[in-house]
């Protein structure tokens, strides 16, 4: 009779412990026995927890290798300190795979993307040197485990093309319940289409998933390179910064690729505004809705102007202003990505000297907005160089005490 009634006490002290107020109080009890832990660090534990919890914003991926924790005052700055404390964004548990003839000269592991504690790592060729595809691998920088990844064959490239850019993320979370399995997709974008692969943990192997070309889409191969810059929302995948008038769209249920046209409406408009509109981001709204904020203006005033479609972005229906917000003055501001209902944006502060005003190169600030309410919270200021503004990912996850492995 001990082991049943012992899994009967588990039980009343799952339900105990799934009404602690916070996170933190839950993190304080894990440390108080194994057992304790080991109910909060079960699979079905956490997954009901993070539904009643969001996981809290703990910081931002930046610049290929750095992370920059939450600060002071914002309420996810203690656990942050522990996250950068306790795990490894140098990502030096990944081993280094062994170079192929004529590919000596290769870059560190660093972030191409993180989703639900993983983080997506590409290792690529300098100066265009060895394989067409880059090596790929997913870890988790605070248990430190990690999977190498199959390269992707080289017959399923586009055969006399070269390739222009190749865009590794991951994609959305299985529907099964299986926390260990992922996928990654990869795009590639050549002259005459975009082909997509798919890897699945499960089968350990790559597939072509989709391969239009650009005029089955509606438009021309893109005059720049734009597909490192993406969101995520509902199982799908935009990229908004391959064209001015319509976004790039993956349905990653059916695989398949469809535009949005972005310049009707209030988006008309928008190119009549003083200053520049600059990134667009893609956010999710209520009721099936697609919204999206644009940063337009300069140093002197900034404003994010918050626009939604209905429908589930339907090409034929207008996008219609729902929000003006001001952003505080002094600072260079661009969208740098979305998720678990917060858009993110980094402000470069703002010197004098001979020329006017110019952005300071080691002084960027780090902001989170709320999407339902509008709230603005500065996250961390980080030390960095402003560079090409879509290198940022942002981190959310909970105490590393309540950390369980995921690989």
């Amino acid at each position: 009779m001990a082991e049943p009634a012992r899994h009967l006490a588990d039980e009343i002290l799952e339900e105990i412990f799934i009404r602690l107020p916070t996170p933190a109080a839950l993190a304080r009890a894990s440390t108080a026995s194994p057992r304790f832990r080991r109910i909060i660090t079960e699979r079905p534990f956490l997954r009901r927890i993070r539904a009643l919890h969001p996981p809290p914003l703990l910081g931002f991926a930046v610049d290929k290798r750095a992370f920059h924790h939450a600060q002071e005052p914002h309420p996810s700055a203690p656990l942050a300190r522990a996250l950068a404390d306790g795990a490894d964004f140098s990502y030096s548990f990944v081993p280094v795979p062994q170079p192929q003839p004529n590919q000596e000269l290769l870059s560190p592991w660093y972030h191409r993307d993180i989703r639900d504690g993983r983080v997506l790592l590409e290792r690529s060729y300098l100066f265009g040197a060895g394989a067409a595809f880059t090596d790929l691998a997913v870890g988790d920088p605070v248990s430190r485990r990690y999977v190498l990844l199959p390269s992707i064959p080289e017959e399923m490239a586009v055969q006399q093309e070269r390739l222009v850019e190749f865009g590794p993320m991951l994609g959305p979370a299985g529907e099964d319940g299986d926390d260990t399995s992922f996928t990654v997709i990869s795009t590639a974008g050549y002259n005459s289409k975009l082909v997509t692969f798919v890897f699945s943990s499960v089968t350990g192997q790559w597939c072509v998933a989709a391969s239009p070309s650009w005029s089955s889409l509606g438009t021309a191969a893109p005059t720049w390179k734009g597909i490192s810059s993406f969101s995520y929302l509902r199982g799908r995948f935009y990229w908004g910064a391959l064209w001015k008038d319509k976004l790039l769209v993956l349905d990653t249920r059916t695989m398949e690729f469809s535009t949005l046209n972005i310049l009707t409406g209030y988006h008309m408009q928008l190119l009549n505004q003083p200053g520049l509109p600059y990134w667009s981001t893609i956010v999710g709204g209520t009721n099936g809705a697609l919204e999206m904020f644009t940063p337009v203006g300069d140093y002197r005033s900034t404003s994010l102007h918050h626009t939604t479609q209905q429908n589930n972005g339907e090409s034929s229906k207008e996008w219609k202003l729902k929000n003006v917000i001001a952003l505080p003055p002094g600072s260079l501001y661009f969208t740098v990505g979305a998720t678990e209902g917060f858009l993110f944006l980094r402000g470069a502060q703002l010197v004098e000297d001979s020329y006017g005003l110019l952005p300071k190169h080691n002084s960027v600030d780090f902001y989170s907005l709320d999407v339902k309410t509008s709230e603005l919270k500065k996250v961390c200021r980080a030390t960095t160089h402003f560079d090409h503004p879509n290198v940022v990912h942002s981190y959310f996850g909970f105490p590393p005490s309540l950390f369980k492995p995921t690989l």
